[in-house]
């Protein structure tokens, strides 16, 4: 909706390098400059006949079909499977009006700073419960504008395959964001590798471990990290969208998170928006579009359950 949006993005790109794409994908071109644009129109009005004609019954079939331009939404996104989810809601927000424009990050902190700052619409790459962690830790604003699928957090095979003949002494590498990483423990206590102190929850750490039987080894990374180091570990405890851009799915993992877990109606993840900006009539839209039967179709066929359509 601004362009200043994408002109802030693309200047990311070149002062961060976890930025991957300005526009949308790499093969989404960026806005034309206002004064190309123009040109363009210079060069409309000076054209022949037959090219004017062409222009006019272009005009005239978008006319009959009844869809009225409404505008663009920006959406910050990680790019698996955010950004494929979104590139393939692009024709269904197209037919209620809308252009959908995607920018790429492979972090977990910009996509929230260009929301919070307002020089993005909305943002696809989070669980619930991390906007939540990130707003008490950043003082940001922002809240849920729809809840659209989980990934089942899976414990991936590195340098041993059998969890139940587990190496005592094995190191186990889980993320270490607040969240993320109690979420993983809670997965190791339910496959009977650890117990962890009842009262700390899904915000559980290392230091909530209070029976380790085979002295294993907790490796605290970034959770983009994880899937890098499985040859060095013996099993690494990976989120469902790094999994996939490791080349990895769920019927790689040696256990997964089960879809009746307490973590799983916990790590929903969501449009997220600045407070204020949830009634946006382009992002309602949108989280109309993602939580539509064609959508859910499209995730399911896709992902094959390692992306799964969040069900109220």
């Amino acid at each position: 909706m601004k362009k200043r949006a994408l002109a802030l993005v693309c200047a990311l790109t070149f002062g961060a390098l976890t930025l991957t794409a300005c526009g949308g994908s790499a093969e989404t071109p960026a806005a034309a400059p206002a004064e190309t644009q123009t040109a363009a129109e210079g060069a409309a009005a000076e054209a022949g006949p037959a090219e004017n004609a062409e222009t006019e019954a272009g005009q005239t079939a978008a006319e009959a079909d009844g869809t009225e331009e409404k505008g663009t939404v920006t959406v910050a996104a990680t790019p698996v499977p955010h950004a494929e989810i979104l590139e393939a809601a692009k024709p269904m927000m197209e037919e209620k009006g809308w252009t959908l424009e995607v920018v790429e990050f492979t972090d977990y902190v910009q996509p929230n700073e260009v929301v919070e700052s307002g020089d993005i619409d909305a943002n696809y790459f989070q669980h619930i419960n991390y906007m939540e962690s990130y707003n008490e830790e950043k003082g940001t604003h922002l809240i849920s504008a729809g809840e659209i699928h989980y990934e089942p957090l899976g414990i991936y095979p590195g340098k041993e395959t059998d969890l139940n003949n587990i190496s005592d002494g094995a190191e186990i590498a889980v993320p270490n964001d607040t969240t993320n990483e109690g979420r993983a423990l809670l997965l190791l206590q339910e496959n009977g590798l650890i117990t962890l102190d009842p009262e700390a929850g899904i915000t559980a750490t290392a230091m909530d471990i209070t029976e380790n039987p085979h002295n294993l080894k907790i490796v605290e990374l970034q959770a983009e990290q994880v899937a890098r180091t499985l040859p060095d570990v013996a099993f690494g405890v990976i989120n469902g969208n790094y999994a996939l851009q490791a080349g990895l799915s769920t019927a790689d993992a040696v256990a997964l998170e089960t879809a009746d877990s307490e973590a799983i109606q916990q790590y929903v993840n969501v449009i997220a928006v600045r407070e204020g900006n949830e009634t946006n009539e382009g992002v309602q839209a949108l989280v109309e579009v993602l939580k539509s039967d064609e959508m859910k179709a499209f995730i399911n066929d896709t992902y094959q359950g390692s992306v799964v359509p969040y069900e109220e």
